[in-house]
Order: C-alpha cells, then sequence, then structure tokens
C-alpha cells in the first residue's frame, strides 16, 4: 500500500515553443524562390485531472518536476513544428491547487474527471514566410518560440468521503471500517495504531454505495495541533455525516478512572468547533462500540436514554462481531441516498 500523502510542493513547467524557419523556395528553374520558414509548435501544457482511483498524493513523491514537452521547430516547404505534448498528472479528487508562491487557491478538483490547465505551454514561433511585405520579399527574419509558464504549485488533499468516522484512539474505528466496507487498515491494541486516514466504500443494498473515511484517533487539544492534530482534522471538513464511536472504559487496577464516553463525545466536539465551527453543526450518529463487554452493557441504556435527549441517532454496536452492525449501515446509507437526492451534484466548500 502506498504511504499516504496529503500535502506536497510541485514544479510545473509548461513547454516552450517550437521556433519558426528561415527557410526559402529551391525548386527546379525557380532560383530564387520565395520565403517558405514554417511556424514553430505550440509547446505542451501541463494539465492535473482529478480521479476517485486515487486517495494519496504519494505518487508525485519523487516526481517533483512535470514538465511537457516542447514545441518542434518550423521547417522549410512551410512545415509547421508538431506542437508538444500535454502532460496530464492524474492527482485525487478532493485537491486543492495552490500558487506556492502567492498562496493563490487556484482550483479545488472536487469532481472525478474534473481537469485544470496549472502551466500553458508557449506559442510557437513565426516562420519567415510571414514576415514578408511590399516592401521586403525575401525575410529572413523568424521568431523564436515563446517562453511558456513555469510555477511552483502546492498541493493539499482533502479527502472526500460520505461518512467520517470520529472518536478517541483504539475506539475501534479501524475495525468498523473493516467490517463494513473494503478497507483493510491496521489494527492493533494500542494507541494510534492509524496514523493516516482510510477510506472504503460501503456497498448497500439496490446497489447504492458510499464512501466511508476512518479519520485517525483526535485527543483533547486536536485543535491546536495536539495528537495528530490539524493534519487529520482537514480531513473532516469534506465529511456530510460524522459517526462518532465511543466507549465504556473501565476503572482498571492500577489506572486512574476509566474514560467517560460522554465527555469524550463532547471533548472532540469541542475540538470540531475550535478548528471550525462548521464541523460542529454537521449531522452526526452516535454509535456505543465493545457492547460484547460487561461495562459497555451496563452503561448502554443509560447512555442511550443521554443521546437521544440530545436528538442524536443511536446504536449499540460490536464491530468485532458485528452485532448491531447492519442496523447503523441501514441508517447511514438511507441518510446518504437522501442527501444525494436533495444534491445531485456535490457541493464543496472550496475552502
Amino acid at each position: 500500500m502506498s504511504a499516504f500523502i496529503d500535502e506536497i510542493i510541485v514544479t510545473a513547467r509548461a513547454g516552450d515553443g517550437g521556433a519558426g524557419a528561415v527557410a526559402f523556395r529551391r525548386e527546379k528553374f525557380i532560383p530564387h524562390g520565395g520565403p517558405a520558414g514554417g511556424d514553430g509548435g505550440k509547446g505542451g501544457d501541463v494539465i492535473f485531472q482529478a480521479t476517485q482511483a486515487q486517495n494519496t498524493l504519494f505518487d508525485l513523491r519523487y516526481r517533483r518536476i512535470l514538465k511537457a514537452e516542447k514545441g518542434r521547430p518550423g521547417g522549410a516547404k512551410n512545415m509547421h513544428g508538431r506542437g508538444g505534448d500535454d502532460l496530464t498528472v492524474l492527482i485525487p479528487t478532493g485537491t486543492l491547487v495552490y500558487d506556492a508562491d502567492t498562496n493563490e487557491l487556484l482550483v479545488d478538483l472536487v469532481e472525478d474527471g474534473q481537469c485544470f490547465v496549472v502551466a500553458r505551454g508557449g506559442r510557437g514561433g513565426r516562420g519567415n514566410a510571414r514576415f514578408v511585405t511590399a516592401r521586403n520579399q525575401t525575410p529572413r527574419r523568424a521568431d523564436p518560440g515563446e517562453t511558456a509558464e513555469t510555477r511552483d504549485i502546492r498541493l493539499e488533499l482533502k479527502l472526500l468521503a460520505d461518512v467520517g468516522l470520529l472518536g478517541y484512539p483504539s475506539v475501534g474505528k479501524s475495525t468498523l471500517i473493516t467490517q463494513i466496507s473494503n478497507a483493510r487498515p491496521k489494527i492493533a491494541e494500542y494507541h494510534f495504531t492509524t496514523l493516516t486516514p482510510n477510506l472504503g466504500v460501503v456497498r448497500w443494498k439496490n446497489y447504492v454505495e458510499f464512501v466511508v473515511a476512518d479519520i485517525p484517533g483526535l485527543i483533547e487539544g486536536a485543535s491546536e495541533g495536539l495528537g495528530l492534530g490539524h493534519q487529520f482534522l482537514k480531513h473532516v471538513e469534506r465529511t456530510r455525516l460524522l459517526v462518532h464511536l465511543i466507549e465504556v472504559t473501565p476503572q482498571l487496577d492500577g489506572q486512574e478512572d476509566g474514560r467517560d464516553p460522554i465527555e469524550d463525545f463532547h471533548r472532540i466536539n469541542r475540538e470540531l468547533e475550535a478548528f471550525d465551527p462548521e464541523l460542529a453543526k454537521r449531522d452526526q450518529v452516535i454509535a456505543l462500540n465493545k457492547i460484547d463487554q460487561l461495562a459497555t452493557q451496563e452503561r448502554a441504556e443509560e447512555l442511550r436514554a443521554y443521546f437521544e435527549a440530545l436528538h442524536l441517532p443511536f446504536f449499540v454496536i460490536s464491530a468485532a462481531t458485528g452485532e448491531g452492525v447492519a442496523a447503523l449501515v441501514d441508517h447511514v446509507g438511507s441518510w446518504v441516498v437522501a442527501q444525494k437526492a436533495e444534491r445531485p451534484q456535490r457541493s464543496v466548500s472550496s475552502l
């Protein structure tokens, strides 16, 4: 699996235009033919094209200079130089393209197949046939090709997903996304096992598909950069629905008090609001995980009453055994279908 890279700076260098030619007709019985120098070809453009087939900028890690082909020079007999080939670079949907020098946002590539010309190739130079005048019938002048654009570009990826899985480290997000989708993240019994976001496609009934993002564990202070902080909070911005996993962590011998799931929920929502007030307003679903454990069973109804009083859908599941997961997926799938019916075209903020 490729490493996850969500920000990178590259140089886009379009192709220069080809030079125009200085040439004259050289035909039998025409010793002094007129000018016949052809124009140079246009240089190739550098184009970014968004694709849903990628979810990382890893392919650009060792490809920092993106060069399109130069235009070919013109030739004799008014032969036009061949245009340089464009360079099309595939990048993940959800990538923001910035001018690295000015920090200007150039484009937000949110649609599969969406293209943006980031550096334009130079025009081909004119051949001497273009410079004939009444006073100068044999010009010996031609234009050089135009110098193409070169730009330093900063790419920032914000993953596009219908649903984001939130929760403290080791709450079971990776196990859940493995249960419901084609994602296969690393799973282990220690904090911050997931160090990169994972995307999974859920295939629901009637051939409905939706994308779920497993956002790495957030902790108090994430909005200030603690834990994995800003690096992953930005990926929550693109999700439409947040599924918030909570767990009952019992007090164990030799340890301080176990974490409280209600306080965990409010802590993470405070971090979302501190990072971007709009995030805390997103629709949320609460999933109490690890119902196969006694401590969770003892508090399930108390927690259900609390969150339903907040008008938040509440589900009791075991990501490990699959208990209750189908009901959660049905609710999320129905929500996604309803949202897509209201907004047939993906509408995502550019910032």
